[in-house]
């Protein structure tokens, strides 16, 4: 059998643990475990940590994954992030993946559910586009930990509506308590009728599969891509 490839996790919560456990089944050894304690200002983040390293997951915080993705991209690590709440730095994270010739994929979900999801949005929204008298709204609820709101979920399923060519307002909401893995809701609403259409994550098992099957995806590839790229071309 072909030896395991090489994979570093930055940032090693829940999701980081999770990975970890599953990383096996996608035939990855994780090498190395950055968090708040070892990377500090990116502390850890050297040619020497990296050195035997294939490629790179990164859940962090919106705060410090601008910094990792582009340290990665420095290193010419192969990279895939999950990060939410950072994507206004999309563009000077892609010029540096481009100028180093490495390959990355963004997603603020990766489940394959909320993927497929997506789409239906997307195919939703064109077909209501023209159709004046429904009205739109947009919602989700995490567990109260979660940092940003509304999430980045939310926040790429509403642009998706937009992209598909609905122009009239999208009310969008956010709750956050107790536990919650994550709820997204998109509706339509006329005096004739409602549409409802409803996303509900079990657990963070779905996300770290994604994560893991684009982490194989990528090692071959150069350039910037998304979760939906990967699923579906």
């Amino acid at each position: 059998m072909p030896e395991n490839q090489k994979l570093a996790l930055v940032g090693y919560g829940k999701m980081g643990h999770l990975i970890e456990q599953l990383a096996p089944e996608y035939n990855f050894d994780v090498v190395l475990r950055l968090d708040e304690n070892n990377n500090a200002g990116g502390a850890g983040m050297t040619p020497a940590a990296f050195e035997i390293v294939d490629v790179a997951i990164e859940f962090s915080t919106p705060e410090t994954a601008t910094q990792n993705l582009k340290r990665l991209a420095e290193l010419r690590i192969q990279a895939v992030t999950g990060t939410t709440g950072w994507l206004d730095h999309l563009p000077e994270v892609k010029r540096a993946v481009e100028h180093a010739g490495t390959g990355l994929v963004w997603s603020p979900n990766f489940s394959v559910g909320v993927a497929v999801f997506r789409k239906i949005t997307a195919l939703a929204s064109q077909l209501l586009r023209d159709e004046a008298e429904y009205g739109a709204w947009a919602w989700e609820i995490h567990h109260d930990a979660k940092k940003d709101a509304p999430s980045g979920t939310l926040i790429h399923l509403v642009q998706a509506m937009k992209d598909a060519g609905y122009r009239r307002n999208i009310d969008t909401s956010s709750s956050r308590a107790g536990k919650h893995p994550g709820t997204h809701e998109i509706g339509f609403d006329s005096a004739a009728d409602t549409i409802t259409l409803r996303h509900t994550a079990r657990s963070r098992e779905g996300f770290a599969r994604g994560a893991l099957k684009s982490a194989r995806w990528i090692l071959a590839r150069k350039g910037v891509y998304t979760f939906e790229e990967v699923l579906f071309g």
